[in-house]
Formats: C-alpha cells, structure tokens, sequence
C-alpha cells in the first residue's frame, strides 16, 4: 500500500494511493502516525479500501503533498553507507554504522520550497532510502528480525550544509544536518510487501543534470543489520524515520557546485516516488516571528 498526506501545512489530510487515486483515511485515523502504524491501522485501511469504504479525496490533484509520516519522535541516520560516496567524501568505508541525528522538525513535503540558511556556502543534497518504523525496536535478537518492526519505505533528501557539518561542527555532524526543512520526505510510505528495498534504484538531478545514480544493493550495511545495530543502542519508536545513507555523486565530491537560491533538486527513488524542491534564501524574520 501507498500512504500519504495531503493539503496545507500542518492540516494534511491522511490518504492511501490505490491505482492512482488517492482515498481519504480520515474515518480510519486522524494521522499517518505511530499510533496508526502500531495499532493495526494499515491492516484496517486495506480492509476499508478492499470494502468500499473510503471515500476518494476530492480534489487531491490540486493539493500539497505533505511528508507521508507525521512528525517522528527521532530523526536517525546513517552516514557513508556507500563505499563510493565515502570515498568522495575522503574516508575510507566505516567498519561499523555511524549514525547522527537530524531534528524532527526538519521533516516536510516532498516538493516544499527548501531555505538556504543566511550563512549557508555549501547546501548540499543526499538522495536516500528511508525507512519508516511501526513496531517499537529495541536489543533486536539478529538482523532477520528488523523486518518486522518496520512499517515502510520513503524518498528523503538528506540536505546537509558541508561547512556547518565538517567545519564548525566539534567533531558531530548534526549542526549541517538539521536547518528548517533539511530532510523533504515522501511522497509516499510504501508498505514492505511492494518494495525489494535491498535493490532499489537510486537517483537524483540538479536544474535537470545527473548527480546520483546507484542502487540500495550497493549499501555496506543493509537496511536489516542498520535496523537491527540501531536497536542495541537506542529504542526505535513507532513512526520514527532511519536514513540510511546517500551514495556518490554529491556536491562534497568536488565534481559539481553547491546548492543555491535559485536551483531545483529531484530526487527519486523506483517504487517509492519523486520529489522535487526550490532554493530560496531564508527569511530571518519569517522563523523568529512564526
């Protein structure tokens, strides 16, 4: 199943894709959330939708596509989680997952205008695979059980700024990683049985040029053993959001320029949608007085 948002910010209207209508959730469940995901509730929306029930979403051509997940207790991510895209970056391949965090308030639609922030030189992009929890993770027994407490799959733009990240950072990578609207998400949550997510494809453009190109079958550590490690230090909760890691092909490279006022990103990942952001600057006045 496909599950999304849509409409305003801050008033989306759960929503489930089925042969390119969307249906509205809203007499299953308020929210796209943890509760949803962990309380049975994409079991009841494939029964109402099988059945009948839910009314189509009017006029859902027209509106905002929100982030497919409400905002998540945790952001977690994996860092050079392709052997390639360590190399561009001037690493060698991690041994063991390295994870950071962004902040959940970085989550927002798949095609959201994204602001450079005022000091910003080097906004870059990561296209990744996302993975989406529904059952709460915690000291799982071996990586073959990670699978069962994940509810599904997204798109995400890990936007990274390179000088906050690397430079000014204090040895952690977060400062980089979490400005308003680093981490664009969707535009769907698909469900395990519709993804091979150890063979996606992977790819992403800047104004209409290549930039990445890969495949999740190119991660050193899988989705199963990312979710399984996480587990041995940190509870995973329902509705959390775990990046799993960008391959080549990034501005960090040195190949190509930085993101800046005026540019497109799209990213796309095979079953899972596309998305597509503007850069503009940041309006100061618009986050202190919001």
């Amino acid at each position: 199943m496909k599950f999304a948002r849509l409409g305003p910010i801050g008033h989306e209207k759960p929503a489930v894709l089925d042969d390119g209508t969307y249906f509205d959730l809203s007499t299953i469940a308020p929210d796209i959330d943890g509760k949803f995901l962990s309380t049975g509730g994409p079991a009841a929306a494939r029964a109402a939708l099988l059945a009948g029930d839910l009314p189509k979403l009017e006029h859902a051509e027209s509106l905002r596509i929100g982030a497919p997940i409400s905002r998540p207790s945790a952001v977690i991510c994996i860092g050079m989680n392709y052997a390639a895209h360590a190399a561009e970056s001037g690493a060698l391949p991690p041994e063991i997952p390295i994870m950071f965090l962004k902040t959940p308030n970085t989550v927002v639609g798949p095609n959201d205008t994204v602001e450079i922030p005022p000091t910003s030189t080097k906004t870059d992009w990561e296209v990744e695979l996302g993975v989406v929890i529904g059952r709460r993770a915690a000291y799982l027994a071996s990586p073959a059980e990670s699978i069962r407490h994940i509810a599904g799959f997204v798109a995400a733009n890990d936007l990274s700024e390179r000088d906050f990240q690397m430079n000014v950072s204090g040895g952690q990578w977060s400062k980089g990683k979490c400005a308003p609207g680093f981490n664009p998400t969707g535009p769907w949550l698909v469900t395990p049985d519709e993804v091979e997510y150890q063979n996606l494809a992977l790819r992403s453009w800047v104004n209409g040029e290549p930039r990445q190109n890969s495949s999740t079958a190119d991660q050193i550590f899988s989705v199963d053993f990312v979710i399984w490690h996480l587990s041995q230090y940190l509870t995973l909760e329902p509705g959390d959001l775990v990046l799993t890691g960008t391959p080549e092909g990034v501005a960090l490279s040195g190949r190509f320029p930085y993101l800046a006022a005026g540019d497109t990103c799209e990213i796309e990942i095979a079953g899972l949608g596309r998305q597509r952001q503007s850069f503009v600057p940041a309006s100061i006045e618009r986050h202190q007085n919001a």
